[in-house]
């Protein structure tokens, strides 16, 4: 038996072994193979490589190997192609191309695997071995155009097919399903229909294989009707043809017809696949259908595909995207076999849903995995950086991607340089871009909304230029951050210019750069203009809407502020948490109390009421309007305050006078930890100052610098200035401003003159009147309180002098101004006004009002102030008609 088996250089196993049972058997010498097997079984050397090949199983295939060579056993062509196989599958292309190179005779599927074997490696070498061939058939077209579409090289797999046609190779179903591949890889529509036509030829068109690849490439080309067309003329569809449908939709943004493809699908029980659940899955996250997700994550789990990693990635995808997540952790946590991409969806579902840290410790997951990481992955993790502003985690993983090859990745340097612009690291962010070796107009975009967003608005608009200047079109984001660079400069000239470009570009109708427009105009103070583009705008958005009603407000145009909310909700516009801040603000402007209830009213009927923004304009527009009660209801029903809503209520209490409530409010504030910034200072100053706490208000001025950091400014001064005269110390006031770093505005020096007339100092007076004009000449109301000043002294050569000053000199008078709501309608006058309708009776009730004050001392006759009653007193009158 031994010297047969030495003949035949056959092994003896198991009629239906298992694989096992091969790796026992090379273990034996070959004399020995008959005492363990039957005589009657046998197994050739093909059989070995062939199961070795499957079972990629590298040393029993060597082994064997090695036996055929000591035997002098001298293989077939058929043994040796086995051979060649098995080595190929086992990725041992050195030995693969050694048994090659040593056949003495080759036949095509010799040559084919070996094309097959450089395919995915060298893609020149496998054309080198295609150019000798002797002698090509299908498959040896079909593997070099394969491997090209395989390599990304979509155009050359095209080229390869039509060489096949020239040498008029005939082609099967894979020929055509490979190239329509190149074709929708391509987009290339009219590539794609003239493979349409050779498939019609060749008779091809009712293949099921070929006409699934056709649905898929008029789908992919974006000629859905084609693409639904020849689907709909299929006489035989499976699984790959609807899936190819329904991705169709997907990509082509017919979501919705999608989703119905997907229903009749089921309908015509042609079953599912990984790649239908996963078109599914897109339209629902693009839809933000998270309901119908999950009632399709629950049709998945129904068919099996629950724990399958393509299927469950693109279920904990659509979650993530609808915002569910903690669904998509669930997910992510019950997936037996987690892929890359798994850990590429979480990573960028909780970036964009704001959880940095939730996506780095995820990132931290898949660096210990044996799974590598992407592209995907580091721009993932630079957006998570750029949420939570981690420069330091930044600039870690940042060093991960320099060490990797997708460091010279234009998606992945664009995502550094969003995170360093995010985290204020304009250096770092320059330096990025400047080695950027490719830079599209993402990358423009990022490097320009970094500096916009850090408040550096010059250099913003110098790279807006040189954007140009290197040929870069423009898109909207890039108008709307170089617009916001010119509304922080204030810079109308540049922004018209721009506006000129964006009328040229054929943008300036659209919605988004429209409301920047807008925006840019109403803080350069043309709200005018602003009003008039709003007009021609095809869709006013909210934005737009909130940039006018912002723009009147900021410049003291709260009426204005007012109707134009009005016509916002006539126009049928709903209301953000943005406008209605915006609107309580005009409200508090004007103490228009009423009006501002019934937005009050508006907000918590639509549950805006826990939105930190509006409950501190809503405590703000109740103190100024003087309602202090309903002020301090707001703020202790608020569930959730900043240091915005604690300021709030401090100012309110103190600029009505009550120290002792506003310094309460301030040690609760401090209570609660939360950090008072420069305006909480301002307001306990000047609670200090109004219940005369010298020492304490000492005592804040320094822990300001000293426990919190805070530099005092120019408003902290005033306040001490007013403490310390109001305590009788004005020498040593006018020694704080003299002392203080930088120089005293006209408020300061103003506070301190009031403080002088309220303690008689004219010394003091004089020296901070001499400052005032200084500052202003032409100010008038420095010489009227000077001039009282002396007149209380006594010192009338004093007052006669400066009324010949006044007389004879060219001194502006601000016009008193006041008004009133009387029935939700505001009223307003200034002096000598005569425009209101009931002019006649206010005069009658105002001149018997003021002869009563001068009866009663409140106002002397011929002192050149009486001007100063009259507009206050027409709010008063008013309503007593």
């Amino acid at each position: 038996m031994a010297s047969l088996i030495c003949r035949t250089r056959r092994f003896l196993v198991p009629t239906k072994p298992s694989f096992s049972s091969y790796l026992a058997l090379y273990t034996f010498p070959i004399s020995t193979v008959s005492a363990v097997a039957p005589a009657n079984y046998w197994k050739t050397f093909s059989h070995i490589f062939q199961e070795c090949s499957k079972e990629r199983a590298l040393d029993p295939g060597m082994q064997s190997h090695a036996r055929m060579l000591t035997t002098g056993f001298k293989p077939s062509i058929f043994v040796s192609n086995c051979l060649i196989q098995m080595y190929v599958r086992c990725s041992y292309l050195h030995y693969a191309n050694k048994v090659f190179d040593n056949m003495s005779q080759r036949d095509t599927v010799s040559w084919n695997t070996m094309i097959f074997a450089y395919c995915s490696t060298d893609i020149a070498m496998a054309q080198s071995f295609f150019g000798l061939m002797p002698e090509r058939d299908v498959i040896s077209w079909n593997t070099l155009i394969s491997g090209y579409l395989q390599n990304g090289d979509y155009r050359k797999a095209a080229e390869i097919f039509v060489g096949m046609q020239r040498e008029s190779v005939a082609s099967d179903g894979t020929t055509f399903a490979v190239v329509l591949k190149a074709c929708s890889g391509l987009e290339d529509y009219e590539l794609g229909i003239q493979v349409h036509s050779v498939v019609v030829k060749v008779g091809f068109d009712h293949d099921v294989v070929t006409g699934s690849a056709l649905v898929d490439m008029y789908g992919k080309c974006k000629t859905l009707d084609e693409c639904f067309q020849f689907f709909g003329e299929l006489p035989n569809k499976n699984w790959v043809s609807w899936s190819a449908a329904i991705a169709g939709c997907v990509q082509n943004d017919e979501l919705v017809g999608g989703l119905k493809l997907f229903r009749r699908m089921q309908r015509e029980g042609v079953g599912v696949s990984q790649s239908t659940y996963a078109s599914v899955f897109r339209s629902c996250a693009a839809l933000s259908e998270v309901q119908l997700g999950s009632q399709l994550h629950g049709h998945a789990i129904k068919n099996n595909f629950g724990y399958d990693v393509i299927v469950g990635t693109a279920t904990l995808d659509m979650y993530a995207k609808c915002g569910n997540l903690y669904y998509a952790k669930q997910i992510f946590d019950l997936l037996p076999n987690r892929s890359l991409q798994s850990h590429n969806a979480i990573i960028v579902g909780y970036a964009r849903g704001d959880c940095g840290y939730e996506a780095l410790n995820v990132l931290k997951l898949l660096l210990k995995s044996n799974l590598g990481f992407n592209e995907i992955s580091l721009s993932g993790a630079f957006s998570a950086c750029a949420v939570i502003k981690g420069l330091k985690e930044g600039t870690q993983i940042h060093a991960l991607a320099t060490k990797s090859p997708f460091s010279s990745d234009v998606c992945v340097a664009n995502a550094i340089l969003d995170m360093y612009g995010k985290c204020g690291a304009l250096v770092e962010a320059r330096c990025t871009f400047d080695e950027m070796e490719v830079r599209d107009a993402v990358s423009w975009n990022a490097v320009i909304a970094a500096y916009e967003q850090n408040r550096n608005e010059e250099e913003t608009v110098l790279l807006f230029v040189s954007m140009l200047k290197h040929g870069m079109e423009p898109d909207e984001f890039t108008f709307g951050s170089v617009l916001k660079a010119c509304a922080g400069q204030q810079a109308l000239n540049h922004g018209m210019e721009i506006h000129s470009l964006i009328i040229k570009s054929g943008m300036g109708l659209e919605s988004f750069i429209g409301s920047a427009l807008v925006d840019m105009y109403c803080k350069c103070g043309k709200v005018g203009e602003a009003e008039k583009l709003h007009g021609t705008m095809d869709e006013q958005t909210i934005v737009s809407w909130n940039a006018i009603i912002s723009g009147f407000s900021s410049h003291e145009q709260s009426e204005e502020a007012q109707k134009f909310f009005s016509m916002m909700l006539e126009m049928g516009a709903k209301p953000d948490n943005f406008t209605y801040a915006t609107v309580l603000d005009a409200c508090a402007n004007l103490a228009t109390v009423e009006l501002g209830k019934q937005i009050h009213a508006q907000i918590i009927k639509q549950e805006l009421q826990t939105d930190v923004f509006i409950t501190s304009t809503l405590v703000d527009m109740y103190s100024k309007c003087g309602n202090l009660q309903d002020c301090r209801l707001v703020f202790e029903k608020a569930t959730n305050c900043d240091f915005v809503t604690w300021n709030a209520m401090v100012c309110g209490y103190a600029q009505h006078g009550l120290g002792e409530e506003a310094l309460e409010i301030f040690k609760k504030m401090q209570l609660k930890d939360v950090k008072p910034n420069h305006a909480t200072f301002v307001a306990v100053l000047r609670a200090c100052a109004h219940i005369g706490l010298v020492e304490e208000g000492l005592h804040y001025f320094k822990s300001m610098q000293v426990d919190y950091g805070l530099d005092p400014q120019l408003d902290h001064y005033s306040c001490m200035v007013d403490i310390l005269g109001r305590s009788n110390r004005v020498t040593e006031a006018l020694k704080l401003i003299q002392e203080m770093p930088f120089e005293a505005d006209d408020v300061i020096w103003r506070t301190l003159l009031s403080i002088c007339k309220m303690k008689g100092n004219v010394e003091v007076a004089e020296e901070a009147a001499a400052s005032l004009l200084q500052l202003d000449p032409q100010d008038s109301s420095t010489c009227v309180l000077l001039s009282n000043i002396y007149a209380d002294a006594g010192m009338w050569e004093g007052v006669s002098r400066l009324r010949k000053v006044m007389r004879h000199g060219h001194f502006k008078k601000e016009p008193g101004c006041s008004w009133i709501e009387v029935k939700s309608e505001v009223h307003m006058f200034l002096v000598g006004d005569k425009a209101h309708p009931r002019c006649a009776e206010i005069y009658n009730s105002l001149t018997a009002l003021i002869d009563e004050m001068k009866w009663a001392g409140c106002v002397s006759d011929g002192d050149g102030m009486e001007d100063d009653y009259v507009a206050c007193c027409h709010a008063s009158t008013f309503s007593s008609l």
